[in-house]
């Protein structure tokens, strides 16, 4: 059932990666953008995998655990394949960050039913490709050099 499921959730996301195109800045936010029309969805309840591993927490070894283990792992590796493919050079730990992010977003989502967390976590992604130089935009101001040495 589990390993079904993940097969469908990761053809899901193929087929959103597939259709992800522009900039990394394009792709990341049409990912967040995805993420709340998800959440609208009638009687969202966010990642199963993600409740289930929550269900299982004093039970590491289970084997569900696994599989869901196995499925973030692969869904974070296909993030890093299409930022690597619009030329991010360090796509694995900019994948991670913005991952990190999209988990936070469902769950504080589903904490306080709200689907502005997605755009506010959309817009926390897009500060980290920026901070990292990956990203166009206006950027931080640093302050200047002082004068004095």
């Amino acid at each position: 059932m589990l390993d079904a499921q993940q097969e469908l959730a990761l053809a899901a996301f193929r087929t959103f990666g597939d259709q992800m195109a522009g900039s990394p800045e394009q792709m990341i936010a049409a990912m967040f953008e995805q993420l709340a029309v998800w959440s609208d969805e009638p009687r969202w309840a966010g990642s199963g995998f993600t409740r289930l591993v929550v269900e299982l927490a004093d039970l590491p070894g289970h084997p569900a655990r696994v599989v869901a283990r196995r499925h973030k792992a692969l869904l974070e590796r296909q993030l890093a394949d299409l930022l690597a493919r619009a030329g991010i050079a360090d796509a694995t730990d900019a994948a991670r960050e913005i991952w990190l992010l999209s988990e936070g977003a469902i769950s504080s989502m589903l904490v306080h039913s709200d689907r502005r967390y997605a755009a506010a976590a959309g817009r926390a992604a897009l500060t980290l490709l920026r901070a990292r130089g990956l990203a166009s935009g206006p950027r931080p101001r640093r302050p200047a050099a002082s004068a004095r040495t």
